[in-house]
């Protein structure tokens, strides 16, 4: 049986107006994602990768076209709406962590929790076994100054799982990593991946894509390539 998709975009475009000129920043994305994909996002500066992640985490809206998560109509919400499903649906994992520099890391992947309305007591159990299921239950009491910069992102990606979202959506998440920490990120988002997470991370780094069961490419905000392995 076919994997359910969890994303569908049809003729979807973002335009923007700069003086006279239109930028045409998306134009006409047709894509789907399922349950269980693990794709990178590549493609220039200026190819439009930045601006489909925004949508597709529902930090802006397309000028026109169909953009569907989990069956809800993202395209047409309002801002109190797309924050409602940020929660909800979508895990975030950005390349500069956003941790909290005071709170350890149970209090750092608890938050999501914190601003959905759960009881304290479901709080820290969750969060416990979010830092658990990415190798850090050594670490939980520790604060981000007492952390690699590996382990760091570790909690970045408890957090981002905290709310049992659709979608994990990671931003350049290896680029402020050496090359042995990011391969060693990369291998858990593959974990994560065949748990049946969905995972979307935007990269530049060829060798980051390789991890992942498929490519897409942008080029003058039109899909170039979609490739799967």
């Amino acid at each position: 049986m076919e994997a359910q998709a969890i994303i569908i975009m049809e003729s979807l475009c973002k335009f923007y107006t700069m003086g006279d000129q239109v930028v045409r920043a998306l134009d006409s994305i047709n894509l789907d994602f399922k349950r269980n994909d693990y794709a990178a996002i590549m493609g220039p500066s200026g190819s439009g990768k930045s601006t489909l992640m925004n949508i597709i985490g529902c930090l802006d809206t397309p000028t026109s076209g169909i953009y569907e998560l989990n069956g809800q109509q993202v395209a047409e919400m309002d801002d109190d709406e797309l924050a409602r499903i940020r929660n909800r649906e979508i895990g975030f994992v950005f390349q500069t962590f956003n941790l909290l520099p005071r709170l350890n890391c149970l209090r750092n992947v608890e938050l999501p929790l914190i601003y959905a309305g759960v009881p304290p007591e479901e709080r820290e159990e969750r969060a416990s076994e979010a830092l658990i299921k990415v190798g850090l239950a050594d670490r939980i009491t520790h604060k981000p100054a007492e952390l690699s910069g590996g382990q760091i992102q570790r909690v970045a990606i408890a957090r981002a799982l905290i709310n049992k979202p659709s979608i994990i959506l990671a931003d350049e998440p290896t680029g402020n990593l050496d090359t042995a920490t990011s391969h060693d990120i990369m291998d858990i988002f593959g974990a994560l991946s065949d748990a049946g997470n969905t995972i979307i991370l935007i990269t530049h780094e060829e060798d980051i894509a390789r991890y992942t069961r498929r490519v897409i490419r942008l080029r003058d905000g039109k899909i170039e390539s979609d490739t799967r392995r």
